[in-house]
């Protein structure tokens, strides 16, 4: 019955269509590579595709996909690119998750089983903390056996951006942070002649005043606050005063730094942070200001606030975790 069904519907549609879609290749590849790969062939361990003849399969034509599970020999694990997106990156493959001490003795490793865990670039994955090492290899033992999720595993990403891209690109990084500065979240005003922001600027002078309040404490500098869609202009002493505190940060911190100022849309918020004067239930209400104020207004749109809230917490949760046990203090 229910083949009859599908053969029926099958039959109704476009053979374009049915061709267009039979010919696309499904192919991703690199979830986990052990050692060093061989001459010649793939150097991921796992291979989904739909291209290559899996073992037993009667036809080059076959379209399931299937795992080539890792060597036993091998004796590291590589994360492919694919995990620094949202996508799941095939089964667990492992038992037991443990930390040990860095070979050169500084750092600490990630083991999955007898396997050294790497970054997407084959480099081992050496955290400057035990703290850091022991919450990483918590987000590992999490994983299920049907697949390995790497958008549950935010300390992961942050580690390996801080060890992979923050080194090379660490100038770019602080160039872009300063130029979205003039914009930043705090320093924006709602007019308080419209009925639509009505109650908006008074919350933001109680809510934003003492944080641009410490900024001025901490940088020697006063805030301008602008009203204007398109932002202002800070003195350039200011510019000069967090660009300095920027360049003097470790890869760790500025990589926790760009995280929470990209979701938080305000280099101000993500500092306070940093340095101590917001924890993160604040740093979020700040955050979400204006937009509270219209869900109190207008009402929660499910799934569309509450995600956004969900996500926004995710977020800036991780990247203040990941900044408070990548300390060595």
């Amino acid at each position: 019955m229910a083949s009859a069904v599908v053969r029926k519907a099958l039959n109704t549609l476009n053979p374009t269509i049915l061709r267009v879609l039979t010919s696309q290749s499904r192919h991703l590849s690199g979830v986990a590579t052990a050692g060093q790969p061989e001459p010649d062939t793939p150097s991921s361990s796992f291979t989904f595709s739909s291209n290559e003849t899996a073992p037993n399969s009667t036809s080059n034509k076959d379209d399931s996909i299937y795992i080539k599970s890792p060597k036993k020999k091998e004796s590291s694990v590589s994360m492919p690119m694919s995990f620094m997106t949202g996508s799941i990156v095939g089964g667990r493959f492992y038992k037991k998750v443990t930390t040990r001490e860095a070979d050169d003795g500084n750092g600490w490793n990630v083991m999955l089983d007898y396997r050294t865990l790497k970054t997407p670039s084959k480099r081992p994955l050496q955290c400057p903390t035990l703290s850091l090492a022991k919450a990483i290899a918590a987000e590992w033992e999490f994983q299920q056996i049907d697949g390995i999720r790497p958008f549950t595993m935010p300390l992961m990403k942050l580690t390996c951006t801080a060890l992979e891209r923050v080194p090379l690109t660490r100038p770019k990084i602080i160039e872009h942070l300063i130029k979205k500065f003039h914009q930043d979240l705090v320093f924006c005003r709602a007019p308080g002649d419209s009925d639509l922001t009505n109650g908006v600027l008074e919350r933001q002078v109680e809510k934003l005043d003492p944080l641009l309040n410490w900024v001025e404490s901490e940088f020697d500098f006063k805030p301008i606050v602008y009203s204007s869609f398109f932002g202002g202009k800070q003195e350039e002493g200011l510019v000069e005063a967090i660009e300095n505190l920027l360049k003097k940060t470790d890869d760790c911190e500025l990589a926790a730094i760009d995280a929470i100022a990209s979701s938080a849309h305000s280099l101000v918020i993500a500092l306070g942070i940093f340095r101590g004067r917001l924890d993160i239930e604040q740093a979020i209400e700040l955050i979400r200001l204006e937009e509270d104020l219209q869900v109190d207004r207008w009402g929660l749109v499910e799934g569309g606030h509450d995600v956004d809230i969900a996500d926004l917490k995710v977020q800036v949760s991780a990247a203040t975790v990941f900044l408070g046990l990548s300390r060595k203090d």
